[in-house]
């Protein structure tokens, strides 16, 4: 059913065009349901998304096909070493016609916007995101800047190659909702991408399952997912957990609270649920909380890694009881 931008979606409603996104992308995406799932918990819950991992595993086009799958602006940037921080926000010039400056908007402005081997500006560089991506806005020659929404940085790096790269600093981390990694394909998921990629461009397959505008009518839908007194305990409890963690330095921050609230009223709108259970809390702690944290000397020294110590603390950390 075509929803118009003037009419409030139900929540059954929010759900069915989640299906839609997921199963457009899952078209040139193959075998990676859960981390179409992430990317379309992170658009709906008004986040964004880290993807770490190898070159030629499919970020970027995971990235393009949620883009084309809303019928979103995308815009990409191409992070390298002498990439300005005006590149990505915009800059002011002046207009001989007027007498007057003109601001010209940098990439991004955009309602996907792929920020492409991203540890490979300077620091300088990454900090133009900050404001961006956590308030939606963009301060530029003393005036303010609302950005469009749905607003979404997907941001892509390769964790193995490491020369000539710039670590995310841990501020810049906290602003993504989830990290995922995309992972090689099976056996018969890499069949089938040649089977595709023999006849031609993948990307061109996906048309419009949706438009922005309903896209930001499923986001508020969602909003209204019910989450008990006892979950928000649990959240609290379970992030709290990591600063008390002896294996962690650096634990989730309380803005990691709210990132993952609102990735599980969005998991719980995926399975057709009006309200949030522990599972739903539980099953997001390791991509939401995992790159947020920093390890000990002595975990680093033992070869723990991130996800492992948050999946322990989220196995024994109480859940609450169902009645």
């Amino acid at each position: 059913m075509t929803q118009t931008a003037a009419t409030p979606m139900s929540l059954s409603e929010a759900a069915a065009l989640a299906d839609r996104i997921r199963t457009a992308i899952g078209q040139v995406i193959e075998g990676k349901p859960e981390q179409i799932r992430m990317a379309v918990i992170a658009l709906l819950s008004k986040g964004h998304l880290l993807i770490e991992d190898v070159p030629g595993v499919g970020k970027t086009v995971l990235a393009k096909a949620l883009g084309r799958a809303i019928d979103g602006d995308v815009s990409r940037i191409q992070f390298t070493p002498d990439l300005l921080p005006s590149d990505v926000t915009g800059v002011s010039v002046f207009n001989q016609a007027t007498r007057e400056f003109e601001f010209k908007p940098g990439g991004i402005f955009a309602n996907v916007v792929l920020g492409d081997e991203i540890n490979r500006a300077s620091p300088k560089t990454q900090s133009a995101l900050l404001e961006a991506m956590a308030e939606g806005q963009l301060s530029a020659d003393g005036r303010t800047y609302r950005l469009s929404e749905p607003f979404m940085v997907v941001a892509t790096q390769n964790p193995i190659e490491m020369e000539g790269t710039y670590p995310l600093p841990e501020a810049q981390r906290d602003r993504f909702m989830a990290r995922i990694e995309m992972g090689y394909p099976a056996h018969d998921s890499e069949v089938a991408m040649l089977n595709a990629a023999a006849t031609g461009d993948r990307l061109g397959s996906i048309y419009p399952v949706a438009n922005v505008a309903q896209v930001r009518h499923a986001i508020h839908a969602i909003e209204q997912v019910y989450v008990a007194p006892v979950i928000t305990d649990y959240i609290v409890r379970l992030v709290a957990a990591t600063r008390a963690n002896p294996e962690l330095r650096l634990g989730a921050s309380p803005r990691a609270c709210v990132h993952l609230m609102r990735a599980a009223r969005v998991s719980a709108a995926l399975s057709h649920r009006d309200y949030v259970v522990p599972e739903d809390v539980s099953d997001l702690a390791v991509p939401v909380l995992a790159h947020r944290v920093l390890l000990t000397v002595d975990a680093q020294v033992a070869r723990r890694d991130n996800e492992s110590i948050i999946a322990t603390i989220a196995a024994s950390t109480p859940r609450p009881h169902r009645s």
